[in-house]
């Protein structure tokens, strides 16, 4: 019994430890769960990419059998410690989609890049916390093969809503995960139940209808994915239902009544620089390569090129029927970047008359790039 008693004060000891750290560092929440906890993980996963709904991201289908048990990962590991940040913004993020010259970039792309942020932070925790239990640590932050939010909800953090993304009580949709793997034992926190009820709120607000079913998610069909890890031409059909939002999209997170109880961040870091609350749709299409990367330093935008940015911006652009933007769009029909000048038809098809279409299309530039060749098709301009 003394025995047992002893060791439940070190768990004790090592818990508030851990707990303690990461407080001081400015997380938000820090529970903890077992690598054995989200069973049901590895089912659903192959089910999503069985249905081919993680589109062109192959890497989790490469990744599925690690991905789906943390154990795969790292088979000593005992206990998994999972931190959340609060990055909540100031306002509703969805009044800017109806700026037309305005772009909208989703909440947590607006400052600096989380994984930096919380990634050294957790290195920190990681060293005093393996060093004071004498165990071995490995920190992650979205960029390995583990499946976070479901670990989050195991731990206690929130539940995973209809929308499939995290949910707090404390605060609403708004928060970046992080985990610490360990071969210590600590405490163990419940998970959070579900208290979506009857909600539908994230499902019917999607403007191009991600979500089959409640829980659910088509990546294919989701502006998130479309204008951030989709590299290739966007479907025409979901140009339109893309609206002004260049990088992401918050719309299923904003409209969860939990933010109710949200506040704004309060690390620095993370709070929206002014100039990427609301930039305009002119400015960044004069961006080139240069001074995309500039004006994108440090942010999670860069990563995603600035090709990739300047055809979503000329969606942007072709959904605002704003006619200032035609000279600058003829302009990128000559850009470098075969998926730029595609998206730079596609914009001139909505912008222009008919007539006014079809006399450019009479004296297009020459056109190899059969992605090209088919906007140009698709626009009616054979």
């Amino acid at each position: 019994m003394a025995a047992e008693s002893k060791e439940q004060k070190r768990l004790d000891t090592l818990t508030a430890f851990v707990r303690s750290e990461a407080k001081a560092l400015g997380f938000d929440l820090c529970r903890i769960t077992r690598p054995d906890a989200i069973p049901q993980a590895k089912a659903r996963l192959g089910e999503f990419i069985d249905a081919g709904r993680h589109g062109t991201m192959e890497w989790m289908a490469e990744s599925r059998d690690r991905r789906g048990d943390p154990r795969t990962l790292w088979s000593d590991v005992r206990s998994i410690v999972v931190f959340g940040l609060n990055y909540g913004p100031d306002e509703d993020p969805r009044g800017i989609l109806t700026k037309a010259d305005k772009a909208a970039i989703s909440v947590y792309a607006r400052n600096r890049d989380y994984h930096d942020v919380i990634k050294g932070r957790l290195k920190e925790i990681a060293t005093r916390f393996a060093a004071r239990a004498g165990a071995d640590v490995k920190v992650f932050v979205d960029t390995a093969p583990v499946m976070e939010k479901p670990l989050a909800a195991a731990a206690g953090l929130g539940w995973q809503g209809k929308h499939t993304n995290l949910v707090s009580r404390e605060h609403g949709s708004w928060l970046f995960l992080g985990s610490m793997f360990t071969t210590a034992d600590l405490n163990i926190d419940p998970p959070e139940v579900d208290h979506c009820g009857s909600c539908r709120a994230c499902l019917d607000i999607c403007p191009t209808d991600a979500f089959p079913a409640p829980y659910q998610i088509d990546a294919r069909r989701c502006i998130s994915y479309l204008t951030i890890e989709h590299k290739g031409p966007i479907d025409p059909a979901l140009r339109p239902l893309i609206g002004n939002r260049i990088y992401g999209c918050d719309d299923c997170l904003a409209a969860c009544p939990w933010n109710k109880f949200a506040r704004e961040a309060s690390e620095m870091k993370l709070q929206a620089r002014e100039d990427l609350k609301e930039p305009s749709i002119a400015s960044l299409l004069d961006l080139d390569d240069a001074s995309f990367r500039s004006f994108f330093s440090g942010s999670p935008v860069k990563r995603i090129g600035r090709d990739r940015f300047i055809r979503n911006v000329l969606i942007a652009a072709g959904n605002s029927g704003d006619r200032r933007y035609v000279e600058r769009c003829q302009e990128l029909l000559r850009d470098a970047s075969p998926v730029v000048r595609g998206m730079a038809v596609w914009a001139l098809s909505r912008l222009l008359e008919a007539g006014e279409f079809s006399a450019l299309a009479a004296q297009r530039p020459d056109e190899s790039d059969s992605d090209v060749l088919n906007e140009w098709n698709l626009a009616g301009a054979v």
